[in-house]
């Protein structure tokens, strides 16, 4: 089977929207949940403070979680985006995945450093899934 990066976005997306709903049924179980233990967990994973190095696969679907801790929620283009430069094989910079990210700092408190990426090539590489 061949998946498309917009479907593997919107796995990710829907992963993240499964998660998130957990999120809230302990915030709600217990109050404060979110801002004393998951976000500085979630920030780590996500490597959010790391600047220097380049962002791995890894380190994206923490990402999208935290995008969907914000108001906003993910954006699918953007994350195809991500997921592009990603899966090229080039390094990609954490000023690649800066509009992802800002939403999420911003909504959870967090300054983050205004950073213009660069829209990424277009391509229709598809991921081989057998």
């Amino acid at each position: 089977m061949n998946l498309t990066t917009h479907q593997l976005a919107e796995i990710l997306i829907g992963i993240a929207r499964s998660q998130q709903a957990l999120i809230e049924a302990i915030e709600s179980m217990k109050a404060g949940f979110k801002g004393t233990y998951l976000a500085p967990a979630l920030d780590s994973v996500a490597r959010i403070r790391s600047t220097g190095r380049p962002l791995s696969l890894q380190e994206y679907p923490a990402r999208v979680l935290l995008q969907c801790q914000g108001r906003a929620g993910p954006n699918v283009e953007q994350i195809v985006r991500d997921l592009e430069e990603l899966l090229s094989g080039k390094a990609a910079t954490p000023s690649a995945v800066a509009p992802a990210t800002a939403r999420a700092a911003a909504a959870a408190g967090v300054p983050a450093a205004s950073a213009a990426s660069s829209p990424a090539e277009k391509s229709d590489n598809d991921l081989d899934m057998t």
